[in-house]
């Protein structure tokens, strides 16, 4: 074993926060001889990390400064190789690739009279494969930039992308930002009109409203093209060109543009974990073989997902696949990524069939697919090496043990990690539990159970929730009720009011508590109704569903106005105090009885009563830092849609009496019922006593530290 593995330059810092990993310490010593294998073997034979993940530069279709065209592809099972299309009326053998090693194949075409390109700008061309049993396929490059559909092709067209006036960018990327707030996009579904919407849509009307909303981070869904639009983006067909459906690349490239000049970042949903079984239009079969970039036979294919999946120890693989990432950085400017499906990669089960306890034995041995594994720890090396301003993320469900931890300690080098079990317990709740029956002290533990060192991406709800087949939070709480009493001049029903209380609760308290960045999927800020669903046969292609009514929101007359400022002012106030920036919240109460939850963090107080009738009066909240304290954000102002039951000239002041084994405390006399509270921790020295509406969230901020 010691032959078998390499020590990890600073493992020692991840076994002091994790002794209990240490009984793996030879998995990790393993995985980074792997990492580091392909890393020496690229700097000794590749001419440096910068030079390899470059590839896009020479393979696909380039123009020489002399007007000739070079051409560069990988297709180890081919027999011939040829170049066909408008620009030489698409004689299929009439250009030919000369073999390389490798299993590579190149071709250079001369430049026409007076140096003009021979293959010009918006000409459709095809890569045509002689098989070794003398099939021949016509294929898309897998370095294509842009590939479109007439309305009649069933398959997308190759159209060679050299536009004489690319895009120039006109503004410099944000710095990277201490606090992440995402607003989850995509950009088809950004209109209210039943249509694909367009790149310039997204620019002109989507970016303003992020930026009022108070979020410096989109995250962009299905940019990659695809040829399946209800696949949500996720059967990847092309993986270098920008779907066409929205439009042009340099409508990509000017709305990335534009939102660095409001001060926002812009991140990619790549996926890496699988590819489209398309082989006409995609990778599959590109050289007449089911593997070049895949695994042949059954490893090959994903059974859920009816898609290819990638051979992540092959060295042609690496190459195409870190390419594509430098490509989106640096052709379109993207600030980084959202790795999707990495449960499916880190595991040769691919999570199906498997619910992961949190034992460590899950996590090492056998099932785990080290190459795909010692991929992604590259990815991140490469991303914070090249370009360490770029931020990348996780997406994985089944808790991986130091995936956002730097490669150099042993983990695989993400900055972050969605924290996908918190939409999970909200939906729990609200499926099967009463309003009194919710447990205060599991709430608490799902919003901070999660890994010391490694951040997370907190979120209520995201595009997974909206999808057709479940519900997003506001049509649990609120379900049909919403098409009839939406409007202030409808009465206020119960339903209703409960609904637009506890969306705006739990997304604070999500917000606030469950990690160091947050995510929302666009629309659900205030409340969207009903679900998402992608025009397909099942719903005769109806596109109904498949768009975002921004509208309701800008409605002086409909609720979903209160729940949008409300999300706004939260925003705004993490954008000013900071909390997700900050280390961990101190949780001094979780009362079962009372349904209150308060902790401190960033010098804030937060205090969430959950319980449906109770209020309480002179409710007695420890806190480490005495002081004045005022209110910040109150769930129950009349402009977030509530009941207007605290005075917000009210100042609180510390008082010296130990409570919830917090050093200070808060009191505000009021009336209504008294209450006692649960503590947890060390016994406070200091509190306040609050009124606490029921189903209410308020956060106070020591003034005398914000002055």
């Amino acid at each position: 074993m010691a032959a078998l593995s390499l020590a990890v330059p600073e493992l020692h810092r991840l076994l002091e926060r994790d002794p209990h990993l240490a009984a793996f310490k030879q998995d990790f010593e393993r995985r980074y001889m792997v990492f580091h294998h392909i890393l020496k073997n690229v700097e000794e034979n590749e001419g440096g990390l910068d030079k390899f993940t470059r590839s896009y530069q020479t393979f696909g279709i380039h123009r020489f400064v002399d007007g000739g065209i070079y051409c560069k592809e990988w297709a180890p099972g081919a027999e011939a190789v040829f170049l066909t299309g408008d620009f030489n009326n698409w004689n299929p053998f009439s250009h030919p690739y000369k073999k390389m090693d490798f299993g590579k194949w190149e071709l250079f075409i001369p430049p026409g009279p007076d140096g003009v390109n021979p293959v010009s700008h918006g000409s459709k061309l095809k890569i045509v494969i002689r098989s070794r049993s003398g099939e021949i396929l016509y294929r898309i490059s897998p370095w294509a930039r842009y590939v479109t559909r007439e309305d009649a092709n069933v398959t997308y067209d190759w159209i060679h992308w050299e536009p004489p006036t690319p895009y120039k960018r006109k503004h410099p990327a944000p710095k990277r930002p201490k606090s992440l707030r995402i607003y989850e996009s995509h950009v088809g579904i950004a209109s209210p009109e039943g249509k694909v919407a367009s790149y310039k849509n997204f620019t002109h009307n989507v970016l303003p409203k992020v930026k009022d909303l108070g979020y410096n981070c989109v995250q962009l869904m299905a940019i990659m093209e695809h040829a399946y639009y209800a696949s949500f983006g996720y059967q990847v067909t092309s993986f270098f060109a920008a779907s066409s459906r929205y439009g042009p690349p340099d409508d990509l490239k000017e709305l990335i543009d534009v939102a660095h000049s409001m001060g926002i970042i812009v991140l990619l949903d790549v996926v890496h974990s699988h590819a489209s079984s398309n082989s006409e239009d995609g990778l599959n079969k590109f050289d007449g073989t089911d593997s070049a970039f895949f695994h042949s036979g059954p490893r090959g294919t994903h059974s859920l997902w009816d898609s290819r999946l990638f051979d992540y120890a092959n060295w042609e693989v690496l190459r195409f696949l870190l390419s594509n990432l430098r490509w989106w950085i640096e052709e379109y400017g993207f600030d980084g990524f959202r790795f999707d499906g990495v449960s499916s990669m880190l595991y040769h089960h691919h999570g199906i069939g498997v619910g992961f306890s949190g034992d460590y034995n899950e996590y090492f041995g056998m099932q785990v697919d080290e190459d795909a594994l010692a991929y992604l720890m590259m990815t991140n090396h490469m991303i914070h090496t090249l370009h360490p301003e770029c931020i990348t993320i996780a997406e994985d469900v089944s808790g991986m043990p130091a995936l956002a931890c730097p490669v150099m300690e042993g983990g695989s080098g993400f900055d972050y990690r969605l924290a996908m079990a918190i939409p999970d317990k909200w939906i729990q709740l609200l499926k099967e539990f009463k309003d009194e029956d919710w447990n205060m002290g599991n709430i608490v533990f799902t919003l901070t159970n999660r890994r010391h060192g490694e951040k997370y991406i907190t979120y209520a709800e995201s595009h997974d929730q909206a999808l057709v087949g479940d519900k997003t939070l506001a049509f649990w709480l609120m379900d049909a009720e919403m098409y009839n009493y939406m409007s202030i001049l409808s009465p206020l029903t119960p339903v209703i009011d409960r609904g637009i209380q506890l969306h705006k609760i739990i997304r604070l308290i999500t917000h606030t508590l469950g990690g160091e960045g947050y995510l929302n999927f666009m629309g659900n800020e205030f409340g969207h109704p009903e679900w998402l669903d992608f025009p397909r046969r099942g719903n005769n292609e109806s596109y109904h569903y498949a768009r975002r009514q921004f509208h309701l929101a800008n409605d002086q007359l409909l609720r979903y106005r209160f729940l949008n400022a409300f999300d706004r002012d939260m925003n705004k106030l993490e954008e000013r105090c900071g909390w997700l920036a900050s280390p961990e919240a101190y949780v001094s109460e979780q009362h079962e009885s009372n349904k209150v939850i308060a902790f401190e963090r960033a010098n804030l107080l937060f205090i969430f009563n959950f319980h449906p009738s109770k209020s309480f009066t002179n409710y007695r909240v420890g806190v480490q830092i005495p002081g004045k304290y005022k209110i910040a954000l109150d769930s129950d102002a009349p402009e977030y849609g509530g009941h207007n039951r605290l005075d917000h000239n009210t100042e609180f002041f510390t008082q010296e009496f130990s409570h919830n084994y917090r050093d200070n405390s808060v009191l505000q006399p009021n009336s209504q019922s008294e209450s006692e509270g649960q503590s947890r921790g060390q016994q406070h020295k200091h509190h306040l006593e609050v009124y606490i509406p029921s189903r209410v969230a308020i956060v106070l901020e020591n003034m005398d530290i914000s002055k």
